[in-house]
């Protein structure tokens, strides 16, 4: 009798598989080993996250700030600058840029700009007492056309 399918390993089910079929599985290279399932041969390698970097991006807020009540826009269009920046640089302290914030607000609450095109640098803390060692500034980077802008390293 054959245990559950939930109790064997991926590897020997999928063998089974291609004995049937009369074909040698680890010679054709289709099943790893244990061995190098273990060492992660085939994983992507890690970004290094603890080193400073600029980015320009462009923003759609106009697909973020969709259904959102008029009086809420203008915040809910930081708030979505500040949640990317975050997660594009993985840090948790992020300071938006005055003139940033004047260039989404400079239409009133309601009328926020479609879209905005921002450089998001992550930088190391010198505060002492800081509890994040890097800190994300996002400041405004005028342009006159938005088509064919693509995510690019800036020069800093």
């Amino acid at each position: 009798r054959r245990p559950p399918r939930s109790t064997l390993d991926r590897s020997s089910a999928a063998s089974d598989v291609y004995k049937r079929q009369g074909i040698n599985a680890e010679y054709m290279g289709i099943i790893k080993t244990m061995k190098e399932e273990k060492k992660g041969v085939d994983r992507r390698p890690k970004k290094d996250l603890n080193k400073e970097m600029t980015r320009d991006f462009t923003l759609n807020l106009k697909k973020r700030l969709y259904k959102i009540q008029f009086k809420k826009r203008g915040k809910r269009a930081i708030n979505e600058i500040r949640r990317f920046a975050q997660k594009q640089m993985w840090t948790r302290d992020v300071r938006i840029d005055t003139e940033l914030n004047h260039y989404v607000w400079k239409n009133g609450i309601r009328n926020v700009p479609d879209k905005v095109r921002i450089r998001v640098s992550k930088k190391k803390n010198q505060d002492e007492d800081a509890t994040e060692p890097f800190f994300c500034l996002v400041q405004h980077v005028d342009v006159e056309d938005f088509s064919g802008l693509r995510t690019e390293n800036a020069k800093a």
